[in-house]
C-alpha cells in the first residue's frame, strides 16, 4: 500500500468503515416497533432473557462503553446503564427511545472519528481489575454485542412465529462501491 493510500485510509471516517451497523440498528427498531407488552416478555426458556431484557441490555452496553469507558456524552448515556440490571417497564416505545438515544451518540461519533482514531487507548479499573482497550477494540466489542444479542432477540421472535428481518437483502443494499 502506498503512503498516499495509507493516508487516505487513515483519514476515512468510521461511519464509512462500519456502515452496516447503522442499518442493523434500524432493523432492531423496526422489528421491535409492532410488539406489544406481552410479546416483549417472550423468551425461549425461563432462565434466559426476554425480548425486553435483550433490547435494554443492548442499549445499556452501548451506554456503558461509550459513556463510561470512552467518556462520550456520559450525562446522556450513563442513565441507560441501569437497564442492564433492570429493564424498563412500559410499552415498546421506551425501549426504542433507549436504543435510538444510544445509537444516535454512537452514530455521531462514528461520523467524527477516523481510522487513525482507532488507536486511541482507554484505561481504567473494572471490577478491581485494570483494563486497557483501544477504540478499535471497544467498537468491535459493541458490534459483536449488538449482533449477538440482536440475533438472540430475532431468534426468540422466530421461535414464537413472529416476523424477523431479512439480513442478507439489507446487507447487499448497504454495500459501498468505494470500499
Amino acid at each position: 500500500m502506498t503512503e498516499a493510500e495509507q493516508s487516505r485510509l487513515g483519514g476515512m471516517i468510521l461511519a464509512e468503515v462500519y456502515r452496516g451497523w447503522g442499518h442493523y440498528q434500524q432493523l432492531l427498531v423496526e422489528t421491535l416497533t409492532p410488539l406489544n407488552e406481552e410479546q416483549l416478555e417472550l423468551r425461549v426458556a425461563p432462565h434466559l432473557r426476554s425480548i425486553r431484557q435483550l433490547a435494554a441490555h443492548i442499549a445499556a452496553a452501548r451506554a456503558g462503553w461509550f459513556g463510561g469507558v470512552m467518556a462520550v456524552e456520559p450525562e446522556q448515556l450513563l442513565p441507560y446503564t441501569r437497564w442492564n440490571r433492570q429493564a424498563p417497564d412500559g410499552p415498546v416505545t421506551v425501549l426504542i427511545e433507549g436504543l435510538q438515544a444510544t445509537w444516535r451518540i454512537v452514530d455521531q461519533q462514528l461520523a467524527q472519528w477516523t481510522v487513525t482514531d482507532l488507536k486511541t487507548i482507554f484505561s481504567g479499573i473494572w471490577y478491581d481489575e485494570p483494563y486497557s482497550d483501544t477504540r478499535q477494540e471497544v467498537i468491535w466489542y459493541l458490534i459483536e454485542h449488538d449482533l449477538h444479542h440482536g440475533g438472540e432477540l430475532f431468534f426468540i421472535l422466530g421461535c414464537h412465529g413472529l416476523p424477523t428481518p431479512e439480513l442478507l437483502a439489507t446487507q447487499r443494499q448497504e454495500r459501498s462501491p468505494d470500499l
